[in-house]
Parts: structure tokens; C-alpha cells; sequence
């Protein structure tokens, strides 16, 4: 799947994370902080991962995720990775 906006990578990371954990999508923004605001753990955060790199077909290094802290910073990286 090619995800090449923002838009659309901020659009499917909300459709995963409603189907995954079963969060309420109107509490999902940009601003969202995974831990703290969507009460993720490291574990879910790592499935989260796992289904994106099948989504882009390529793969996310843990180095990539380091620093993310919000919804935000997640499409950051993944529009980084999926224009490279």
C-alpha cells in the first residue's frame, strides 16, 4: 500500500490503532502521546509497528522509533521512510 501523504499515513495509523487496541478515534489527533494519552505500552507500540511495516512494505528499524512520543512524530517517521 502506498502511503505517501501525511494525510494518508495519519488516516491508516488511526484505522490500526481503532482496530488494534480498539481506541475511540475521536481520541486519536496528531498531538496524541502514545503512553500517556492513548495508554499504549512498549509491547503494543511494537504491534503497531509490526502491522505499518507490512502495510509500506519496508522496514522500520527500532533506531527509527526512538524518539516518538505522539501520533505525530509516528507519521514523521513513517513519511520519511515510505518517500526514501
Amino acid at each position: 500500500m502506498a502511503l505517501k501523504t501525511k494525510e494518508e499515513i495519519f488516516n491508516k495509523i488511526k484505522e490500526d490503532l481503532v482496530a488494534l487496541f480498539e481506541l475511540d478515534e475521536d481520541d486519536i489527533c496528531m498531538e496524541s502521546r502514545i503512553f500517556e494519552d492513548l495508554d499504549l505500552d512498549s509491547i503494543d507500540a511494537v504491534d503497531l509497528i509490526v502491522k505499518i511495516q507490512k502495510e509500506i512494505g519496508k522496514r522500520i528499524s527500532p533506531e527509527d522509533f526512538k524518539q516518538v512520543r505522539t501520533i505525530g512524530d509516528v507519521v514523521e517517521v513513517l513519511y520519511r521512510i515510505s518517500n526514501s
